[in-house]
């Protein structure tokens, strides 16, 4: 290397050997090279740019957005920074400032295909995919040999569903470059997004081959393998996981969800106060008071017990208020509005608000979905004190006559939970799905589907032994009062199977193959919920199989 000490061009010859190394992947080398220069001198705009886009390829945006920055006092106009100034950024996650620079680069440069990739990766991880997809289209038409920018356009299509077009794209990438191990992780992740479960392993398989310390694809991995009710495996993958990144809390809470679909509910419930800290979760609440996960006894003192998920959620952990309060615990719980109601009849519960309005005095805090960690729950140990909700004595009285007048058995269905959930593909069903169970002409069957899809009125129009009255429910007192005047509630798993078995009523339960965690496996009843009846997939998206055998089991009830 020439002598730095000497004329600017030797400098300009550091700063070009450098750049030959940085192209040939020497990231160390070019680094040094660079730094010895930056030491000679220090506002040298190319060394700048230069050993900031090696940091930022090294994985270190911090250290790549200061040196970018200071380039940029140098030459503003630089389209080349500023889409790197940009990449720097977004690796930051301030992705508004880092669009920012981007569309300022390509304000300068409006062909510049890198800062269109650029701009589509940032785009997308605001949740804007479909200007994201303009994006690379317009990075590809360009410069359609950039490998980079088919990736990123099969990971656009896969962020809006289109899984089958993403495939098409991660094969066209793999076709010219075979061992590309980042193609092969998102391949898998559009494969599971199809459902293909089996081939998204191979795919996370063949990528941990090429890079075993791949987070991402171990993670996935483990996903896809609890997505076949393999969980002893995806807890082989999540611990490989956290022998690379101890504290990778996406990890840990999947280990939870693993640990606790098995059944091992005192350390999955220890490793589900992990979910606090996974990815995409909102920043957690300040109650400007101490919280509580069981350390002390509770008597004499008020602890705020706060709703933090869905509505199943909290009808399932409420259960354990009574207990606290029989411990000398004055018991305050903070719900969702539609069940402050309900719960304002839960035996010892001192006062019920509803989320956002003002809390009453409390000594100490406790999210509901805690309270298991807190109370050191096993399988043998959850609060068997069943019914602990009860429906309305005047909402009885107002439901009871339009109940009362269908033929008996009674039975009340529902088939949907919110098309928001995460997992609503797999455990909703179409109301079409569910007709032959109608053909049982004895019974009486009544809709409690408070809300309904597109396809839904024009089921119910074949279906004229299905009474709707989901859209006169206006809140859970009401489908509470009617899950206590019908004889049966089937449901597929949402909110209304967790009230139904709060109530005590007889709950059977449509399940996907792949169950949420607190429905365990392999096995027809629920240590939480005593008159629950499980019914199972037998396989992957089977629901034809789940109604028939509910259909056999609804012909036996007098």
């Amino acid at each position: 290397m020439a002598d730095l000490r000497a004329s600017p061009a030797n400098i300009l010859q550091a700063v070009e050997e450098a750049a030959g190394l940085y192209r040939q992947g020497r990231l160390d080398e070019a680094e040094k090279i660079c730094t010895r220069v930056l030491k000679a001198r220090p506002d040298w705009f190319d060394a700048l740019h230069l050993l900031g886009v090696v940091r930022l390829d090294a994985g270190k945006p911090g250290a790549a957005l200061g040196l970018l920055e200071s380039a940029i006092k140098i030459n503003p106009q630089s389209p080349q920074l500023l889409s790197n100034l940009g990449r720097a950024l977004a690796g930051l996650n301030r992705d508004d400032e880092a669009l920012a620079a981007i569309d300022k680069a390509l304000a300068l440069a409006p062909n510049n295909f890198e800062a269109l990739n650029g701009r589509g990766i940032v785009l997308m991880k605001l949740g804007r995919a479909a200007e994201a997809l303009t994006a690379l289209d317009r990075a590809i038409a360009l410069e359609p040999r950039f490998l980079g920018s088919r990736l990123n356009r099969g990971n656009c299509l896969a962020q809006l569903g289109r899984f089958e077009d993403a495939l098409a794209e991660y094969d066209a990438v793999l076709a010219a470059q075979p061992s590309h191990a980042e193609t092969l992780y998102s391949r898998g992740n559009a494969l599971s997004g199809l459902g293909r479960y089996d081939d998204a392993i191979a795919a996370y398989d063949r990528a941990l081959a090429l890079r075993p310390d791949y987070v991402k694809a171990l993670l996935n991995r483990g996903i896809a393998r609890q997505a076949l009710n393999r969980a002893r495996e995806a807890l082989d993958d999540y611990g490989k996981v956290l022998t690379i990144d101890r504290n990778n809390a996406d990890a840990r809470h999947n280990q939870a969800l693993a640990l606790l679909t098995i059944g091992d509910f005192r350390r999955g419930f220890e490793q589900y106060e992990w979910r606090w800290q996974r990815t995409g979760m909102p920043r957690r609440r300040n109650f400007g008071k101490p919280p509580w996960l069981g350390e002390y006894g509770l008597q004499r003192r008020t602890i705020l017990l706060h709703a933090e998920q869905g509505l199943g959620d909290t009808i399932q952990f409420v259960r354990y208020a009574p207990l606290l309060a029989r411990d000398g615990a004055n018991v305050v719980l903070e719900v969702q509005d539609e069940l402050r109601d309900l719960f304002a009849r839960i035996d010892g519960v001192a006062a019920v608000v509803a989320r956002g309005d003002e809390l009453p005095a409390y000594d100490l805090h406790c999210p509901v979905g805690s309270l298991p960690h807190a109370l050191k729950t096993e399988a043998a140990t959850i609060p068997k004190d069943v019914p602990y909700l009860k429906a309305s004595g005047e909402r009885i009285a107002k439901w009871r006559p339009r109940v009362e007048a269908l033929p008996s058995p009674r039975v009340a269905i529902a088939w949907a939970g919110s098309a928001d959930h995460p997992n609503d593909r797999n455990r909703s069903i179409a109301l079409a799905a569910l007709e032959p169970l109608f053909a049982l002409e004895r019974a009486g069957f009544v809709s409690i589907q408070r809300e309904l899809r597109s396809a839904d009125a024009e089921a119910l129009g074949r279906v004229p032994r299905l009474t709707h009255i989901g859209g006169e429910l206006a809140d859970f007192d009401d489908t509470a009062a009617v899950a206590s005047l019908v004889d049966l509630v089937i449901s597929v798993d949402t909110s209304v199977v967790h009230l139904a078995g709060a109530l005590g009523r007889p709950t059977w339960i449509l399940l996907p193959f792949a169950p949420d965690w607190r429905w365990l496996l392999d096995r027809e009843d629920s240590p939480w919920y005593p008159t629950a009846r499980l019914f199972r997939q037998p396989s992957p998206g089977d629901w034809q199989s789940v109604v028939a055998r509910v259909g056999e089991e609804l012909s036996r009830l007098g």
